[in-house]
Formats: structure tokens, sequence, C-alpha cells
């Protein structure tokens, strides 16, 4: 009997897997795998979000207007120049989408976000994975690969999961290294925690015409419930992404907290500094650690991947984290078996999180 087949590119699609936050016998952990804001969110997003709750029988403003204009004004932009989207996840899909197909090349860098792997096999197209240089971006290993069938090239900045950051003048040189047609995707999901918010990648946008900016409200702002992204570049190119993006894709209230979340510099900057001091506090106490073999990659966002390159993998740290009731995340799918990325919490979840993997390496405090 005949039944229906997927598209072979389909069928070569993984599935993304979200940060869990239970044991597999179902226990509730403390949550460190999803780069979530261990603050919450700003308390004028949240009463926001309940007041424009109560009119769920409207469709919400398809063009999230409002929003695209707070935007604007926060980054001195051209509001018309933006398009919003269920979270960023939904632009980098519409992006490949958009200006890739079978026979075209799509370029990211290893252990790069696993969104990119995704929306290239969903377009058709070749899957094209350039070198890292030390689990980061390097910018000749992406330009070696560029051919005349090189239509998109995605780079987080700063790069989940490593956390690895790209200077300005880098990005500069990487996009004078491509060819007209080729779209760069400056992937900014993170830049909120970066002192200089990325000026140099919204500046590429404005000034040339095939760059995109993504950002999220899912991270710094606290918003990742209500899904809510946004994109920035030149007309043509929000154009398109407006042709091909679903209808009503941001809710009411999501809008209305992402307008309240924007206006809270205060929540924002508390956020920032909350995680750049216990970040630096979590970066030494893993260098402490560094004769049983652990290693933190340098971080520019709200987590840090750390290696084990000693007795203790990261597979048996996983493991037992969870047995003393931290769930953190361990990517061997991206190829990075050896490594846990983990998310900057709260005081008391940091110094926990610490202590047992202390206790797990037999480490005395």
């Amino acid at each position: 009997m005949n039944t229906p087949v997927a598209k072979p590119w389909i069928e070569a699609v993984s599935a993304y897997t979200p940060g869990k936050a239970k044991s597999d016998d179902g226990r509730i952990l403390i949550k460190l795998s999803a780069n979530e804001n261990p603050l919450g969110c700003s308390p004028d997003a949240a009463a926001a979000l309940v007041d424009k709750s109560a009119s769920l029988a409207r469709y919400p403003d398809p063009a999230s207007t409002m929003l695209r204009r707070a935007l604007g004004a926060v980054y001195e932009i051209d509001s018309d120049q933006i398009v919003c989207g269920t979270g960023s996840d939904e632009l980098l899909n519409l992006i490949a989408l958009g200006y890739a197909g079978a026979g075209d090349d799509i370029i990211y860098v290893r252990y790069g976000f696993s969104v990119y792997d995704i929306a290239a096999r969903k377009a058709a197209a070749n899957v094209i994975v350039a070198p890292d240089k030390d689990y980061g971006t390097d910018v000749d290993a992406l330009l070696a690969l560029v051919t005349d069938k090189t239509r998109v090239v995605f780079v987080a900045n700063p790069n989940n999961p490593t956390g690895t950051h790209c200077d300005d003048s880098e990005l500069v040189r990487l996009h004078a290294g491509l060819p007209g047609n080729c779209v760069l995707v400056l992937d900014q999901a993170y830049g909120e925690y970066m002192d200089d918010d990325g000026p140099a990648a919204l500046e590429l946008a404005r000034r040339h015409d095939n760059v995109l900016i993504t950002r999220t409200f899912s991270k710094i702002y606290g918003l990742a419930a209500e899904r809510i992204g946004w994109c920035y570049g030149h007309a043509g190119l929000i154009a398109t992404l407006n042709r091909v993006r679903a209808p009503f894709n941001v809710t009411t209230a999501g809008q209305a907290a992402a307008i309240a979340a924007l206006a809270d510099t205060e929540f924002v900057t508390r956020s920032r500094q909350h995680n750049a001091e216990w970040r630096a506090w979590m970066a030494e106490e893993f260098a402490s650690l560094a004769n049983h073999g652990l290693r933190a990659i340098p971080s520019w966002a709200n987590f840090l991947m750390i290696l084990f390159e000693g007795k203790c993998s990261a597979e048996v740290a996983y493991n037992s984290l969870m047995a003393e009731g931290y769930i953190v995340r361990w990517l061997p799918g991206q190829g990075l078996g050896n490594g846990l990325r983990i998310t900057i919490g709260t005081e008391n979840e940091n110094r926990g999180v610490m202590a047992a993997l202390r206790k797990i390496l037999g480490d005395s405090v």
C-alpha cells in the first residue's frame, strides 16, 4: 500500500532539540540548559502581557506596527525595514527559504546555532560547514568556501552554543569578501549582553543591501515564552520575508510585552550587569578546576561552554549533575560531546551548580 513520503531533503532534517527541564525519570531540575534570563522579565512587560490577554477574540496587528516603531526608535533605524517573527528562529528559516533552494549553498560555522542546519535543509540547499577557530568564527575559513552557488552565510555573534565573539573588523572583512547576491545573516540573539550591543553589525545592515540582523526578546528581555523576534535590513530583503512569513505571527500580548520590555532599560541594564558579574565568577571557578582538565571558552553571552579534557568526561558530568538536581546542555549531536553549556543563573543556582560539580570531581572548596 502506498503511503506519503517526505521529500528527501526534509528526511535529512534533524529536528531541533530544546534544552530539557526534567531528568530522564521525570524529576524537575534546576534548569541551566536554555540560556533563559534568571531574573525573569521586566515587571512592566509582565503587566502588559496580562492586560492585553483580555482581547483574545481579536487577531493581532499582522505587521506588529507599534513594536516595529518602538524598535526603530531604540535602535535609530527605519521601522519599515524591520519585520517581526515568532522568535528569531522563524526569521532564520524564512531567510533560507527566501534566498536559497536546490543547488544553492548555505554556509555556517562549525559549532554554530543548530537552526542554521535545519533552515538550510528545509530549503533543499546544500549545507556547507566552515571550520572553526578555537570554537569561534574563522572568517578566512568561511570565505574560502564561498562560490558562485553561495546564497546565505549565517554567523551568530555572540555564538551559540560556544559564546565566542567575532570582532567588528572581522565582520566588515567577511562582508567585503562576499558576492553581492549572497545574504550575510548576523544573528545577534545575545547582542544585548555585549557592552557595545553590536553596532558594527547594524551599520553593515544600514549601508548594504545584502545584510540582515536578527534579534530576539527571548534572552535578556526574558520573554522566551512569548516567542518574539525581529529582523532588520534593506527594504528589499524585508519585503521578501514579509511575503513568506506567517500572518499574525506575533500575538497581541507579545507585542505589548515587547514594547514594555524595550522601555524598561533599568531591567536590561540590571540583567546585563548580573550576567557579567556571575559569568566572570563562574569563569574563575572553572579556571580553578583546570587541574581536572576543565576549560571555559571565553564567552560574550549568558552562558559558558565548558570543555572536559581530563579524566571526567562531559557525559559523566552531565548525568552526575542531573543526579545532583541540575540540568545543563550536552551537545554531542553538534560535535560537542566533550563540552557542557551552562547558563548563567541566579546567585544560588550558580553557587549550587559549582558546588555540585566540585563534588562530582572530588575537588574540595
